[in-house]
């Protein structure tokens, strides 16, 4: 089959994009979506994702890890599908549109590279003592440490990523958080399904940035610097330290448009 493809990057989180509104593509071919994000033998990439038909908002969003499993929500993934969908056309108002994911409903402003993506509630958030655990779409356990420039991320959060404690969930995201300031954080990340640091995790920077509110009980407006970049993250904090209103903010860039033979 003669497959259209795009790439699109996120601060250093890529993704190959494919419009599948005809429904063309094999989503249920996990070897095939595996070799396709293979950045040795196939386009290379942290993720896919396909962009279908919902009969009510703009879209539907689909998500796929390089391990070739469908997954549980990006949040520069969703970006850069909203980029990718203006890019396509089939958004009526760019500044302001919806659509639909594996965890719910999202809300997406999309100006020039610049991409604002509405984030779903928390629910529960488990606070200890020496880590936060909460669900920003996809699970996070964020721990802080006083320098996270010479952790091992790969060694360091696969031992928690296949921990005991959260095998029954599939695993867990780890990030490694570096407060800054009272604004200002930095964040790197070992996310499960690519099974490596990457440069960049949307979902994780929200679970961060809460979870830095909720450490020094304060703060709705957070700068997360990530080896990609950096992102903003805005919310608001009810009386019960509960998030609400949540927001990611950061680029969503094209990057080519190619075509494979598969």
């Amino acid at each position: 089959m003669h497959l259209t493809f795009y790439k699109y990057q996120g601060t250093g989180n890529d993704f190959i994009l494919i419009d599948n509104r005809t429904g063309r593509f094999d989503s249920k071919n996990e070897q095939l979506v595996s070799s396709l994000c293979d950045r040795r033998f196939g386009i290379g990439a942290d993720g896919l994702m396909l962009l279908e038909n919902h009969n009510r908002y703009a879209f539907t969003m689909r998500y796929y890890n390089s391990d070739g499993k469908e997954a549980t929500m990006c949040g520069n993934g969703g970006r850069c599908i909203a980029a990718f969908a203006v890019h396509l056309g089939i958004v009526k108002t760019p500044e302001h549109f919806s659509f639909m994911a594996v965890d719910g409903l999202h809300e997406a402003e999309h100006n020039n590279d610049t991409v604002s993506l509405k984030m779903t509630e928390t629910g529960t958030i488990d606070t200890k003592s020496d880590y936060t655990f909460l669900d920003t779409g996809s699970p996070h356990y964020v721990t802080f440490v006083n320098d996270n420039s010479n952790i091992d991320i790969v060694k360091e959060g696969s031992k928690i990523r296949y921990s005991d404690k959260f095998k029954p969930i599939g695993g867990t995201n780890v990030n490694f958080v570096q407060q800054i300031d009272d604004t200002t954080i930095k964040m790197r990340t070992y996310e499960r399904g690519v099974e490596n640091e990457t440069l960049s995790c949307g979902t994780g920077a929200v679970a961060s940035a809460i979870s830095t509110a909720l450490k020094q009980g304060y703060g709705n407006s957070f700068t997360v610097k990530i080896p990609g970049g950096e992102l903003l993250i805005k919310f608001e904090m009810d009386k019960n330290n509960t998030p609400h209103n949540i927001w990611l903010t950061g680029p969503a860039t094209f990057v080519f448009k190619g075509e494979i033979e598969i």
